[in-house]
């Protein structure tokens, strides 16, 4: 198995350097290349840099940076790096901090993922519910075991006709591995609204704005990617790149009829 590992978090992150480690050490990983920001660029979204040119810095063996969003990172590697065979998969992670419920719309470690899987790649997102995490060896102990099972996860939706989970969200609670109570597929929880933006002022008197923290858990029953990791258990949530509510379609061509 060939990997492309990135992240938001920058080259230099410890999470990504040491599933790097992992990934090279494990006897299912044929090579890994290592295309990640370089800097943090943690709550980049989707966005692609469209204003600047964009710069590839060789920072080591098969390990570069670039100075861009993390779609811009796998987008530049899968277009462009890659001049031969591509990865079989994209591995975006370890973030420090979830991404779990509405954070995946922020997440630029999800976005990752979410861009190897727009260019016909699965591809993993795998974060530790901590901004300070100590048990890293946790969550990549996780893609180790998941890479082992990944195979069975081949056969089509007969729902979608598609890869039933080509985008798995990973959340690591950062506790020893000993202590987790292993894996259980969720949903997306749902926070509440964000807090209000902190307003501050600069050294020349001129207003400024702080981004507020996020929501508190609203929807975090049993089920849900917030209960998993509360309880111990590596959250593994399918999530897809098609936005369409399918549920609204006919309602909504209804209200076009009568406009």
């Amino acid at each position: 198995m060939n990997i492309l590992l990135s992240n938001d978090d920058g080259f230099m992150a410890p999470g990504i350097n040491h599933l790097r480690q992992q990934l090279i050490n494990y006897e299912g990983v044929n090579h890994v290349i290592t295309i990640a920001p370089d800097r943090d660029r943690s709550a980049a979204s989707n966005s692609l840099t469209l204003d600047i040119p964009l710069r590839i810095t060789q920072q080591g063996e098969h390990i570069y940076s670039v100075n861009g969003t993390p779609t811009d990172c796998v987008h530049l590697a899968l277009t462009g790096l890659y001049e031969n065979e591509e990865p079989d998969l994209v591995i975006s992670g370890i973030n420090a901090g979830a991404n779990m419920g509405d954070d995946v719309i922020y997440s630029g470690t999800v976005a990752a993922a979410m861009e190897g899987r727009n260019l016909g790649l699965p591809a993993l997102a795998v974060s530790i519910a901590s901004h300070h995490p100590v048990y890293f060896d946790s969550a990549a102990k996780a893609v180790i075991d998941l890479l082992s099972k990944l195979p069975a996860l081949s056969s089509p939706s007969p729902v979608t006709k598609e890869n039933s989970a080509t985008i798995l969200n990973i959340n690591v609670p950062d506790i020893p591995w000993e202590q987790i109570r292993g894996f259980q597929a969720t949903r997306l929880g749902k926070r509440h609204k964000a807090e209000p933006v902190i307003r501050a002022r600069d050294p020349r008197g001129a207003e400024i704005f702080w981004v507020g923290p996020v929501g508190e858990e609203a929807d975090a029953g049993e089920g849900t990617d917030f209960y998993a990791v509360q309880h111990k258990m590596i959250s593994v949530t399918p999530i897809h790149i098609d936005l369409t509510q399918y549920s609204a379609i006919k309602e909504t061509g209804d209200w076009l009829c009568n406009v």
